[in-house]
């Protein structure tokens, strides 16, 4: 408990800076939301006085101060663009980039863990062979080019889908899982790659430990000690990798909507950056440390859970 507390005060010390790192950017890069919004016509009185009823007049530490105290309520503010709230703008697209980042995730687990297995089971065999060199050329390509191969074959080739024709969760949720396939599997075919390959190498690391030959001389058939302990233990080492990978799927995604035509909070994120609508940006990069930061402290849980030497305090 004592940890966990830690550990929340360390969420909370980092969201706010992340939050201040935010506000600061903004104060410094060029470009004024007043500009932007009446347009470059516009003359200095209109500009000077949307910008006082914005609130952009104001001091920053007190800007900053007022918009954690409504944060923290609830309320993420007013976006400058749009003129609506932006809890209620960005509300409909955090599902969507949460289910996709959570698909990848899934798709990480299904492809990386068994074939690792089987390599190890195969070691220098044909199978292991073929899916080392594949790794390799899977690590080295970026996911946006994956998904514009991925476009181009299943979507104008192959016509299985029509790119851009994004389904809504809310119209047809399987048919939205079924658009959000092809992106996901985009993002996690590197990450699965890289998982792979450290999960390989931690389950031959352990394939030589002194239980392995005590287990099969007492009469495990290979696959039982391998499935029994050695996964158990080889594990522990990529649960830290693939809680860190949350943030990197996070940020592929942004790329990967843009590919797909997926109004999610990565289309929202540029689009608010380019027309300076700091309340939105700020909410989304907020939301998304709340993301990170959550999954980095239950893996660090898991990890205590799944070995017992380890003692968080």
């Amino acid at each position: 408990m004592k940890y966990v507390m830690k550990k929340v005060t360390g969420l909370i010390i980092a969201l706010l800076i992340v939050s201040m790192l935010a506000f600061l950017a903004f104060e410094i890069i060029p470009g004024d939301p007043a500009r932007t919004i009446l347009g470059t016509e516009a003359t200095e009185e209109k500009v000077r006085a949307l910008r006082e009823e914005m609130g952009l007049n104001r001091p920053l530490p007190q800007r900053y101060g007022q918009w954690v105290k409504d944060f923290v309520t609830g309320d993420m503010g007013t976006s400058y663009y749009y003129q609506e709230p932006v809890g209620k703008l960005i509300g409909d697209k955090i599902p969507i980039t949460v289910t996709m980042t959570a698909m990848s995730f899934l798709f990480i687990i299904i492809l990386a863990f068994p074939i690792s297995i089987l390599c190890v089971r195969y070691e220098n065999k044909w199978i292991d062979r073929i899916f080392l060199v594949l790794n390799q050329i899977t690590m080295s390509i970026p996911p946006f080019f994956i998904g514009i191969v991925f476009t181009f074959v299943f979507g104008l080739v192959l016509q299985w889908f029509t790119p851009g024709s994004y389904i809504s969760y809310k119209e047809d949720f399987w048919g939205f899982i079924g658009y959000l396939v092809l992106p996901s599997l985009a993002i996690a075919l590197p990450k699965a790659a890289m998982t792979i390959k450290m999960f390989r190498n931690s389950l031959f690391t352990e394939m030589n430990q002194d239980y392995v030959r005590t287990a099969r001389s007492r009469g495990n058939s290979l696959w039982e000690v391998i499935l029994k302990h050695v996964v158990r233990n080889g594990i522990l080492p990529v649960i830290t990798v693939l809680g860190m990978m949350i943030a990197d799927m996070i940020a592929n995604s942004i790329v990967i909507e843009q590919v797909f035509g997926i109004p999610g909070l990565g289309r929202t994120l540029i689009s608010s950056i380019s027309k300076r609508d700091y309340p939105v940006v700020s909410a989304i990069i907020v939301l998304i440390a709340i993301v990170i930061l959550v999954s980095n402290m239950l893996v660090d849980l898991l990890y205590q859970k799944l070995d017992k030497r380890i003692v968080l305090q």
